[in-house]
């Protein structure tokens, strides 16, 4: 009877969930005006009015860039736990952190040298 009862919270939570998400799917279609004016179908920016085509090409530059911001970030999301905890494992962490943060310089140099840091 004991499991029985903790699945019930299980599938009471599954139906608040479904339903939080139901309520929250309808709810603006009942209630949202229906009628649409003249500017319903004009793209905006921002409550601006659009300048120029929406089809620009960036330079894929700009996302390897993004890229490598994203190497660091996840560099020091994982040096934090690691450094938190680093008298407990001892130098098997510092091992362990030298070569996470080796592969990552080796991508970091790799960008450099083709010459990504660089705006043309």
């Amino acid at each position: 009877m004991s499991l029985l009862h903790d699945y019930s919270y299980v599938l009471g939570f599954l139906i608040i969930g479904a339903g939080f998400v139901v309520v929250n799917t309808l709810l603006p279609l009942l209630i949202s005006p229906r009628s649409r004016g003249e500017n319903a179908q004009n793209p905006y920016e921002s409550g601006e009015v659009p300048i120029g085509g929406a089809w620009v090409q960036f330079d894929v530059n700009y996302y390897l860039f993004g890229l490598i911001f994203l190497a660091f970030d996840v560099e020091a999301a994982f040096l934090f736990p690691v450094l938190v905890v680093f008298k407990e494992f001892g130098f098997a962490a510092f091992y362990e952190v030298t070569l996470f943060l080796a592969l990552l310089s080796l991508a970091i140099l790799y960008a450099w040298k083709k010459g990504l840091f660089s705006w043309r």
